[in-house]
């Protein structure tokens, strides 16, 4: 009696499309005995399909090839584009961190050069800049930006350790009054914004010249 009664929950599940392994998983039943039982009552060719299509250990099978084939075409890419680009020259920062200023860079006061940004890899290469055009290194002054929810503490921790600057650099840190977990796009807020600037009146103005000069520069284009 118990037999049949377990064969009737095979046939059952069978009849919704259900595959042996699907049956064994869920009664129990070894598949040479689903096989017996259920041998009038095979599979649709294309729920066959769909059954290969939804497997799970298939769809994670793609899944890795595909994440492999990515990896392998973006490293091909980085090969590519690193033979391209090369080194780049003094003058070659010197021109992509003025369109990194041009775009990013703090224009309304006319004394103050600076730039904010949520990257320590845009902030790094913004000091770089600086270096390749002679700013006085000894005027920067850092300061952060941190939401109330923050800590203050591993924030000032990560920019110092990833400017490499000394402690006299870094000014007071500025709290919102917002939160983070607030944000509905927090991608890159989680350790600040970094204020870089240096107070000077020469060095802004041969930035803003330098920034005029590209502009008509490339109007000529």
């Amino acid at each position: 009696m118990a037999l049949r009664k377990e064969k009737e929950k095979a046939l059952k599940l069978r009849k919704k499309g259900m595959s042996y392994s699907q049956i064994k998983d869920k009664l129990g039943i070894s598949k040479s005995t689903l096989s017996y039982w259920l041998a009038d009552y095979p599979l649709s060719e294309e729920r066959i399909r769909e059954l290969r299509d939804f497997n799970p250990r298939r769809i994670e099978r793609c899944r890795n090839t595909k994440a492999r084939k990515k990896e392998d075409r973006l490293r091909g890419v980085y090969k590519r584009v690193k033979s391209e680009i090369g080194k780049l020259s003094k003058r070659e920062i010197m021109l992509s961190g003025l369109f990194l200023y041009w775009g990013e860079g703090f224009k309304t006061n006319y004394t103050t050069t600076g730039i904010a940004n949520t990257d320590p890899a845009m902030i790094r290469f913004y000091l770089l800049w600086l270096k390749s055009i002679d700013a006085p290194l000894n005027k920067i002054v850092v300061k952060i930006q941190i939401y109330s929810d923050m800590d203050k503490e591993e924030a000032i921790s990560f920019w110092k350790n990833e400017l490499k600057l000394p402690n006299s650099c870094f000014g007071q840190i500025y709290i919102k009054k917002s939160k983070l977990s607030g944000l509905s796009y927090k991608n890159g807020f989680g350790r600040g914004t970094c204020n870089v600037m240096i107070y000077q009146r020469d060095l802004k103005e041969a930035v803003n010249a330098s920034l005029l000069y590209l502009q008509k520069e490339v109007s000529k284009i």
